[in-house]
């Protein structure tokens, strides 16, 4: 019995030692700032610049120059905190924090993800370092949404040097071309830019980088009517450039079956609604070149109103039936060589958001 009893107590003192052990084990994992059973304490994705902040890894691709199409992102790249367990980057660092028992990342913020800017829903950089969320968009049609939408542009395109480039669905989502559409440096906002010595469309002089309203997934021409249901195009937009001879570009309008009704124009610091070839109504005498700005287009009963920053009380109201009506948003600029403008210069806008509504 005696013997039993010291066999008992030298077990217990090897499982005590064993438990000791695993804890201090624990213990010491914890202090390194690496989460349980991953390897290393860096956060995939992320690249040390030695700088302030960190530049997206291989798996997040920047906007790119030239016609782009997007397969997909490769390997290597950040993985969402949970079930690959890599870690996201968190504020100026771009190293993981570990939280509680999990060993898991902390995210940024309630969402872990990118922040949404204003109305737009469009993602921006987490932190301030320079790093970017897995969410971040790599496309314009994954900032804004433009599953009814083309574009032109002012480039010729690949069949007739006469004519324009337009883009479509299903292309559209995943294009970009540089200068003249593509996500901005912080991912927060879409450039377009026309050159005055850019393609230009056959019923117009003038070159543009355009959004054109379209209908059925984007297969088809959107065209409705101003004198039956309620129509409405909502933009968060800022003027950034306009040519240097002739400085005049339009950021949206709505436009009918034969010709514009209403054009939101900026000539020099003058930002006004435009129909007819006339001024309808004054925006703003002193606009200041990048300031963003919400311009609400809507049309029912008949009747055109636009609405600037206030978004209750209309600046300007048309009185107008018009059918085979469609909006349009981007850069027109109304400048041209024969203008006394050089071909590079240029009408730049920047749309932070846009989306549209038919009731």
């Amino acid at each position: 019995m005696k013997t039993l009893r010291n066999a008992q107590r030298t077990g217990l003192a090897i499982l005590s030692l064993v438990a000791t052990a695993a804890c201090s084990g624990e213990v010491h994992n914890r202090s390194r700032g690496v989460p349980i059973g991953v390897d290393g304490g860096g956060a995939p994705g992320v690249v040390d610049s030695g700088q302030s902040g960190a530049r997206p890894g291989p798996g997040v691709a920047p906007a790119m120059g030239g016609r782009t199409t997007h397969e997909g992102v490769g390997g290597g790249g950040a993985q969402p905190v949970g079930e690959s367990g890599g870690a996201q980057p968190v504020g100026e660092s771009g190293g993981a924090q570990p939280v509680g028992e999990s060993g898991g990342a902390q995210p940024v913020g309630e969402s872990g993800g990118a922040q949404p800017v204003g109305e737009s829903g469009g993602a921006q950089p987490v932190g301030t370092g320079g790093s970017f969320s897995v969410d971040a968009p790599r496309f314009p049609s994954e900032l804004l949404d433009l599953s009814n939408w083309k574009i032109t542009l002012p480039v010729a395109a690949d069949d007739n040097a006469s004519k324009p480039l337009e883009i479509k669905q299903p292309e559209l989502a995943t294009y970009s071309i540089e200068p003249h559409f593509h996500l901005n440096p912080a991912r927060n906002g879409v450039i377009f830019r026309a050159h005055a010595g850019g393609t230009t469309t056959s019923n117009s002089g003038y070159p543009r980088s355009e959004l054109r309203e379209m209908a059925n997934a984007g297969t088809s021409n959107a065209s409705w009517s101003t004198s039956s249901g309620t129509h409405t195009l909502l933009v968060r937009e800022a003027f950034m450039h306009l040519p240097e001879v002739k400085p005049h570009a339009v950021g949206a309008q709505i436009h009918d079956a034969n010709d514009d009704i209403i054009m939101v124009r900026l000539e020099g610091a003058r930002l006004f609604v435009e129909g007819g070839g006339a001024e309808l109504g004054l925006l703003n005498s002193n606009y200041v070149l990048g300031t963003a700005f919400d311009v609400k287009l809507e049309a029912s009963g008949g009747e055109i109103r636009v609405f600037y920053e206030d978004m209750s009380t209309p600046k300007v109201t048309l009185q107008k039936n018009a059918s085979g009506c469609y909006f349009k948003a981007g850069v027109y600029t109304q400048s041209n060589v024969a203008r006394g403008d050089l071909p590079e210069a240029y009408g730049e806008v920047v749309i932070y958001g846009l989306s549209l509504l038919h009731q």
